[in-house]
């Protein structure tokens, strides 16, 4: 099987006074604050976070993860900030955050070239990891409920948060930034996967409560499985498998006929159904696996690009 292209340390903590925007929109309930939370290869690197009260009140929080391949994107894209804005309504905070792009000047991806997509990858879980300590170590200051950190991605983004808790949850040399005993409370994954050198992923400490929404006809992130040897790209579908069959608690939207589409749909159609599934899953502790299959005759396919597409 071929294995083709995909799109998808220092410890630097800053306690500064950092200047910091706030923004209120027209109903007052959504205030939005920047920080610097690291400098990496002499980058800046920022996150916002996004709350409908006063800061320091603690709230359960979404860490967010933007798409874009590991090569463009941004953490305060337009698009996300409807699903932020859903999110802070009903109670929780949202940090979106940057992150290096590994991927950005790379042209050769394939099966014999894997090594910048994982170089990337680490890149990214590497400064989440970094953005996930600073909101820890500030959690008091910043409001933030460090037993209730949710992860949430899109695309590269997702690739990236399913990469996080399946590292941390193996204790794997990345995870040195964070608290031994810390843990993610809950993972929200739009059209995301987890690259191995390891054969199929396993957990040793099994992982969080985990959303997954992907097409089937995805042909950007791999929507199954895509392995050489013990080289592999393992999807949504293949994942759910897994959980299931050694019921980890999940719940998997299969989205019949689409294609990547499903990196990003879910955050304006499907947002009643992820504010359940934080309810049930991060909040009750509901033990469910549940999976849908998904499937409306009338959408039509929006795009159609392929991984080596967007990098041409």
């Amino acid at each position: 099987m071929r294995f083709r292209s995909f799109s998808l340390f220092t410890f630097f903590l800053l306690f500064c006074h950092n200047a910091f925007a706030q923004l209120k929109n027209s109903d007052q309930s959504f205030l939005k604050q920047t920080y610097q939370y690291s400098v990496k290869d002499t980058q800046s690197l920022k996150l916002d976070i996004y709350s409908n009260e006063e800061l320091k009140v603690k709230k359960p929080t979404i860490l967010f993860v933007f798409g874009g391949g590991f090569f463009t994107g941004h953490r305060d894209d337009k698009f996300y900030i409807t699903y932020f804005r859903k999110l802070v309504q009903h109670n929780y905070k949202v940090v979106s955050i940057d992150y290096r792009l590994g991927l950005k000047g790379v042209k050769k991806l394939g099966p014999l070239h894997t090594k910048p997509l994982r170089n990337a990858i680490d890149t990214a879980v590497t400064d989440l990891y970094q953005a996930t300590a600073y909101l820890i170590n500030n959690a008091d200051r910043l409001g933030i409920d460090s037993s209730k950190i949710i992860l949430s991605g899109s695309s590269a983004g997702a690739i990236t948060v399913l990469q996080a808790d399946w590292e941390k949850r193996n204790h794997t040399h990345l995870t040195l930034p964070l608290p031994a005993h810390f843990q993610y409370a809950g993972v929200i994954s739009f059209a995301g996967a987890i690259l191995s050198y390891r054969g199929a992923p396993s957990y040793k400490v099994a992982p969080a409560p985990t959303m997954l929404f992907h097409g089937t006809e995805d042909k950007v992130v791999v929507y199954n499985k895509i392995r050489l040897f013990n080289k592999g790209f393992f999807g949504s579908n293949y994942l759910a498998k897994r959980f299931k069959k050694h019921k980890y608690p999940y719940y998997y939207q299969r989205v019949e006929g689409m294609g990547h589409e499903v990196a990003g749909s879910p955050m304006t159609n499907n947002v009643e159904d992820i504010l359940w599934f934080i309810d049930n899953y991060i909040m009750k502790k509901k033990q469910y696996l549940i999976e849908r299959d998904y499937n409306d005759l009338q959408r039509k396919r929006t795009f159609n690009k392929t991984a080596a597409d967007l990098y041409h």
